[in-house]
């Protein structure tokens, strides 16, 4: 079983750690996603250990469906797969049941897709979400859920949710028997449970209440970011967060931009993650603690500077914005990888100074004045 400690408060900010039988995560903790046991921008393992990564992120929808998550067990599981050396999680595949909401058909069964790829027909329900997570025999086996829209109204968000949370217990008995099995790969697998209920606070705060007694190895927070504005996201957080165990690690999932991470601390979740540190990348959108900068723009031309002073990634230890931003222009693929690297270094490394923030107890005033800072500094 994980290993939970907060090591320290300061305000709701919480600074801990989770022992997992892949590695002991420091949070506050920014999760680098490999949606296909890969990030997009050609990183490679290697590089996400020199990025400092703790947790990478996998998607199991996208896995069972190429390679293949048999193929995946039958060479090991995800950490030989992709020799990854920190712990891994997975996704459950839910998400899908929201992007994808052309392409399903819900029961209390499960849901039954059509892939991305071919249009076959592909079901999935709690069951098949476990199993196909211990096949890929992640560190953190995320529960299976539907994520409806933080616009859908209040009767379908009820039964939804409702319907999340029989799917939870379903997983979590799923989970422990394949635990059991002799051929399982990862029988210390954790189980993550998710909230849902879109922007509705009774019913956001009833189903944490509901999953909280469940004994689970950490709880999400699911359905946002998803079209609400920033300030319902914090304010479901802040009627929501307090009713989720505290010696439980908090997950905030799909976030998000650096400022929604530092506010999102300050009310008590550490784990996160995002596409966004990549996909920007990848468009010359680069972060820094003075903003956000699109090294497209013509201002950038003649500046020899890095991207970031100070900045120890392998972007900024060699090259110019000058030449960074002739490759993007020139549509060299060593533009965009550039341009992830510092993304992930900079994601990595925020995390590692918020929690050295919260253990110094001032942090507070440090993540207001570090927000202000790149409100100024970003380009529009």
């Amino acid at each position: 079983m994980a290993a939970y400690r907060v090591l320290k408060t300061d305000g709701n900010a919480k600074r801990g750690e989770l022992s997992t039988v892949h590695g002991v995560i420091q949070t506050p903790v920014f999760m680098n996603v490999a949606t296909v046991a890969a990030i997009k921008g050609a990183v490679s393992t290697e590089d996400l250990e020199a990025l400092d990564t703790q947790v990478v992120l996998s998607n199991t929808y996208h896995l069972h469906l190429r390679p293949g998550d048999d193929v995946v067990y039958r060479m090991g599981g995800l950490h030989h797969f992709m020799d990854c050396r920190v712990p891994i999680l997975t996704d459950s595949g839910g998400f899908q049941v929201f992007s994808l909401a052309e392409k399903r058909r819900i029961t209390e069964a499960g849901v039954t897709f059509s892939s991305h790829i071919d249009g076959r027909k592909i079901f999935m329900g709690p069951e098949e979400s476990m199993r196909i997570q211990s096949h890929l025999a992640s560190t953190i086996a995320m529960a299976f859920d539907e994520c409806p829209s933080s616009r859908a109204d209040r009767e379908y968000v009820e039964k939804s949710v409702a319907r999340t949370t029989r799917w939870l217990v379903r997983c979590k008995r799923e989970l422990q028997r394949l635990n059991q099995i002799p051929e399982t790969i990862n029988k210390e697998q954790l189980l993550f449970g998710i909230n849902q209920g879109a922007v509705y606070d009774d019913i956001r705060i009833r189903q944490a209440q509901e999953i909280a007694s469940m004994e689970l190895d950490g709880y999400a927070l699911g359905g946002l970011a998803v079209g609400e504005t920033h300030e319902e996201m914090y304010h479901v957080l802040d009627v929501t967060v307090p009713h989720l165990p505290k010696d439980k690690p908090t997950y905030l999932m799909g976030v998000g931009t650096p400022e929604n991470i530092l506010e999102a601390v300050a009310r008590g979740v550490d784990f996160f993650d995002c596409v966004y540190p990549s996909r920007n990348g990848r468009h010359g959108h680069v972060y820094t603690a003075d903003g956000h900068l699109n090294l497209l723009n013509a201002r950038f031309e003649l500046d020899g500077r890095p991207i970031e002073e100070g900045c120890g990634c392998p972007a900024c230890r060699r090259y110019s914005r000058s030449y960074i931003r002739h490759l993007l222009k020139a549509g060299e693929m060593l533009g965009l990888r550039l341009c992830v690297l510092h993304n992930l270094w900079f994601y990595n490394h925020l995390m590692s100074d918020i929690r050295s923030s919260i253990e110094r107890g001032d942090y507070a005033h440090w993540h207001r004045e570090l927000a202000e800072r790149m409100r100024r500094g970003s380009d529009t």
